[in-house]
């Protein structure tokens, strides 16, 4: 049985990134080779010396929305916190609350001069509420206004520019949290990349509970993923089933495009709209990826798991203390790994 402790890791609080750097591609990156087993030190920027013409880079151009709210009840005038997870269609939203004890079926929350208003129609477990959105105009712009960037917990820093926490080939809102991996690409890198001939394709995933939550079962097997919706275009599954068939390497960038590929790939690449509880860790078989471009992660989180099912549990926990020892910046606005 494989236990939850058995991903964990010491990490000093110091080493945890609260503000990205001035220039996206001055990461440091962590080189792992599965096969040799060796473990390099390099720039975001050496990234380009690893890539060839016989590879794809699969980016996940989802966009964070301005999710967090912060508004008040109206017959209590109570302050509620809300962060949008889930668009569920008909202006209905899956939701986290807090504190949910102050919220009840039936619960009004005005947020900003009562420009939206969102009522709570049910309630589950883990803080989760679903709202009905009460609004005149266009969410994105009434967000816009009145939300704010979904940092992570661990992020205490305010950040200064809200398109730091968002990648800049970001196209489709609706993300609760930023695909972090991508976070290290410029125009500029991404220009230099399709020069040299490798092939770059799009999928979107909106990031919603299931990538950060926390596993609580001692054993993993009993954690229950929360479904986030993916999408893979018509042209994203034929240039994807072309790079397979003339054997080149799919690299995916990041943990939410590893999922959304080996979520989709089934004999194939195929274009959909979709939603996916994906859990991989170790003893998973991938089908869809070769390599990953990906950040650290929280110890014990489904990610490091993710990772450890590619790399192998003890290398990426020798390649994190590796990584510690040399003071590298870990989490969202931290460096990057390449699995190779």
């Amino acid at each position: 049985m494989l236990k939850t402790e058995d991903f964990d890791y010491f990490l000093p609080k110091e080493l945890i990134a609260q503000t990205p750097l001035l220039d996206r591609s001055e990461s440091r990156l962590l080189v792992l080779d599965r096969e040799t087993k060796q473990i390099e030190d390099k720039s975001f920027k050496d990234i380009i010396d690893y890539l060839t013409p016989n590879d794809v880079l699969v980016l996940n151009d989802t966009k964070v929305i301005p999710a967090r709210l912060y508004g008040n009840k109206v017959d209590t005038n109570a302050v509620i916190e809300i962060l949008l997870l889930k668009d569920l269609g008909n202006n209905v939203w899956e939701t986290l609350a807090r504190p949910q004890k102050r919220v009840k079926i039936g619960s009004v929350i005005s947020f900003g001069n009562g420009e939206l208003k969102a009522e709570c129609i049910s309630k589950s477990d883990m803080g989760i509420c679903q709202f009905k959105l009460i609004y005149d105009g266009i969410l994105v712009e009434i967000l816009d206004k009145l939300g704010e960037m979904p940092l992570p917990p661990y992020i205490h820093e305010k950040l200064e520019d809200k398109n730091r926490y968002q990648t800049v080939y970001a196209k489709n809102p609706g993300s609760a949290a930023a695909p972090t991996a991508g976070l290290h690409f410029t125009s500029e890198l991404l220009d230099k990349i399709k020069e040299k001939g490798i092939e770059i394709i799009y999928v979107t995933l909106h990031v919603g509970l299931g990538t950060f939550r926390p596993v609580e079962e001692e054993d993993i097997e009993k954690h229950d993923m929360h479904s986030e919706l993916y999408i893979v275009s018509e042209e994203a599954a034929k240039r994807l089933n072309e790079a397979k068939k003339s054997g080149k390497r799919i690299i995916s960038v990041g943990t939410t495009s590893t999922r959304t590929l080996e979520a989709n790939y089934n004999d194939g690449f195929h274009a959909e709209c979709n939603s996916t509880k994906i859990f991989i860790y170790p003893g998973y078989k991938f089908k869809a990826i070769d390599c990953l471009i990906t950040n650290f992660h929280l110890p014990k989180s489904t990610l490091i798991m993710l990772v450890s099912a590619l790399a192998g549990r003890e290398f990426i926990l020798e390649a994190y203390e590796h990584a510690v020892k040399e003071k590298y910046r870990f989490f969202s606005f931290g460096d990057a790994m390449f699995i190779k």
